[in-house]
């Protein structure tokens, strides 16, 4: 949900505020700005009384992100686009149908009609990206959930921009689409991580010896994953 809070000296700050069941307050500077994750049960006032005191520390952290901000996408002809870590090239040509998609090694063609509308080529190459990400994270998760010795479970994909994978107690695991575009080996780490919640629904002590018994370096993973999320939020 998103919210404004009016700082001691005047300026507005935006960020977008999760209630979860937590302890403490967690700031996470985005792609798109300031996450705020709460307890379900502090109050407001408390709250942005918290968030104004870090309000130095968020500035800083915004302008760094503003001026490493990655170009967003322009869906044309040579256009770089990430696939599984790898650059591949978006080549568009002109058909009088819409052909499928053509994935060749560095090459995802495109014929269509309209192959110079900008809305159009993405509509098509996000829906590519979805379906590839349906195949390519059920295989992931196949073999991981035998790894780990237990059973196969629902994978939905999500679009959520704060998080990569979520786990609920239906046994359901969430996997952003826009992982397909990350190196395979951190794919296997998020999958590997809401494995895990299978058997731990918490991030205690006792998950994290489940997610290194499946993944033993899971840390240097977490650090990666950080270092591409600015990337694979461009898409």
């Amino acid at each position: 949900m998103s919210h404004v809070l009016t700082l001691p000296s005047g300026r507005q700050l935006n960020y977008q505020l999760e209630r979860r069941q937590r302890r403490t307050v967690g700031l996470k500077i985005t792609a798109d700005g300031l996450v705020v994750h709460a307890p379900k049960r502090l109050s407001q006032s408390l709250l942005e009384s918290l968030i104004a005191q870090k309000a130095d520390w968020i500035q800083k952290k915004l302008i760094a992100l503003n001026e490493n901000k990655i170009p967003p996408l322009q869906w044309q002809h040579g256009e770089q686009l990430l696939l599984l870590g790898n650059t591949v090239t978006l080549a568009l040509r002109h058909d009088v149908r819409s052909r499928a998609v053509n994935h060749q090694p560095g090459i995802l063609e495109l014929a269509m009609p309209n192959h110079h509308e900008q809305p159009a080529v993405a509509r098509k190459v996000l829906l590519w990206y979805k379906k590839q990400a349906l195949t390519d994270f059920s295989r992931r998760l196949e073999i991981f959930s035998a790894k780990l010795g237990v059973a196969l479970p629902k994978l939905l994909l999500s679009s959520a921009r704060t998080r990569w994978g979520s786990c609920n107690s239906k046994k359901e695991i969430r996997l952003n689409w826009r992982l397909l575009q990350a190196p395979p080996h951190l794919i296997n780490y998020v999958i590997c991580h809401e494995l895990a919640h299978l058997k731990e629904m918490n991030h205690s002590a006792r998950f994290w010896t489940v997610v290194a018994s499946i993944y033993p370096d899971y840390k240097t993973a977490e650090k990666e994953l950080k270092f591409w999320s600015p990337k694979l939020h461009v898409m």
